[in-house]
């Protein structure tokens, strides 16, 4: 059995129409959505065998904002093959990942993280938590699944069973959809 957690990077500054996207950082509510997930994760326990991430800007500032609070180092394998990623590339990615690796903490963006969701998990009416990212996963939400495998490179769809979805406002209203979402 294998766990992964996805985390979708936090609420990004549009203000500064001149940077690429893929330099955009994170605005104050983004800060504020990392370091809220890390604590949770911090108090739920939550340990990690191998974080990868997208080296985007928004990803590596919700890293760091989240390891701030989360209180561990996360030492990111940063693959530039996440950054704005289809399902179908981000399964490579974590087919790649070393078989002693038990939970995996993908970082990256929608709607790569979302779809990945949605072709791991059967849509058989069986998990609510699935509809709930159809809903929406936003900003700085946390997904975690349940894979029956014994190595990575034996992922494929329908095999993850969604087991928590917990979004920023799930912890703080204030993290909540607001006029610039």
């Amino acid at each position: 059995m294998k766990k992964l957690t996805l985390l979708r990077h936090a609420k990004s500054d549009w203000l500064d129409r001149s940077l690429r996207d893929f330099d955009r950082p994170l605005n104050a509510r983004g800060l504020r959505g990392a370091k809220a997930m890390g604590l949770y994760a911090a108090e739920k326990g939550m340990t990690f065998d191998a974080v990868v991430a997208s080296p985007a800007v928004r990803v590596t500032e919700t890293i760091d904002h989240f390891e701030t609070a989360y209180g561990r180092t996360l030492n990111p394998d940063w693959d530039r093959r996440i950054y704005l990623a289809s399902s179908v590339t981000l399964i490579d990615v974590l087919r790649g990942t070393p078989d002693d690796a038990g939970h995996v903490l993908m970082v990256g963006h929608n709607p790569g993280l979302e779809d990945l969701v949605f072709d791991l998990v059967a849509d058989d009416g069986s998990s609510p938590l699935r509809d709930v990212v159809e809903e929406k996963f936003p900003t700085a939400a946390i997904a975690v699944m349940e894979i029956a495998i014994d190595r990575w490179s034996d992922l494929d769809n329908r095999t993850a069973k969604l087991v928590e979805v917990t979004r920023p406002r799930d912890l703080d209203p204030d993290l909540g959809p607001q006029d610039d979402d």
